[in-house]
């Protein structure tokens, strides 16, 4: 298993900027893609960003020019840089490790992110 810690989110105002961290620990051995989801009020839980351990990484087209990813190997973190935020990016967001089967091997706790317009 491997553990993910979040750190970052919370409250700013449409066209500003918030950094998310994901810090990884544990049984990363089989870890292939740290992956950035993001869930709003009732709706299903979306990709946002993901990132391999090779470091090739892919945003989705709705944050594309918006949304970075970066990590930092030496301290086991990845980061995603969201600038000109919208209220529509308002939700949970939640890092999660998978295996390069796909399957999770672990989530963070979720960081909450407040877009007010």
């Amino acid at each position: 298993q491997v553990q993910l810690v979040q750190s970052g989110g919370g409250l700013v105002q449409a066209g500003g900027s918030l950094r998310l961290s994901c810090a990884f620990s544990g049984t990363t051995d089989t870890m292939n893609t740290i992956k950035w989801f993001r869930q709003a009020g009732g709706e299903q839980r979306e990709l946002v960003a993901s990132i391999t351990t090779f470091g090739f990484m892919n945003v989705a087209d709705f944050v594309k020019g918006r949304f970075t990813l970066s990590r930092d190997s030496s301290k086991n973190t990845v980061y995603l840089q969201m600038n000109s935020l919208k209220p529509e990016d308002t939700g949970v967001y939640y890092c999660g490790a998978f295996d390069h089967f796909g399957s999770s091997l672990g989530w963070g706790q979720g960081t909450q992110v407040t877009v007010s317009s």
